[in-house]
């Protein structure tokens, strides 16, 4: 697999917007769990992306695909269910990595199986 996607420049941006999150959705604490998962899965969420712009790999992919479910259960997992922009932004971003993720792998998996 070597061909450059599109996606993986969503995800890119989708990184960077979680990463910026806490801040410009002014979250009430900038250094609380909720405000450190944002900043460290968004950060890892722009790594893979980048690596995948320059040299594409299906077990990028996977990685997309779990950080994006991890950021959909997260609220619950680390208890910051109140926090309801902290939410709204791991909902979001998690809903929208996870879809293109399956973007990606759905047709490279269901291709091979015909």
């Amino acid at each position: 697999m070597n061909t450059r996607r599109w996606q993986d420049g969503v995800i890119l941006v989708l990184g960077f917007l979680l990463l910026v999150s806490p801040v410009v959705m002014q979250y009430p604490e900038l250094t609380g769990i909720a405000a450190l998962n944002s900043y460290v899965f968004g950060f890892t969420l722009m790594v893979f992306a980048a690596m995948a712009l320059f040299r594409p790999q299906m077990w990028e992919e996977w990685i997309n695909l779990v950080l994006g479910i991890w950021l959909l259960i997260a609220p619950i997992v680390l208890g910051f269910r109140s926090e309801t922009d902290a939410v709204a932004s791991h909902l979001l971003v998690g809903l929208l990595v996870v879809i293109d993720t399956l973007s990606i792998m759905l047709p490279r998996y269901t291709h091979k199986a015909t």
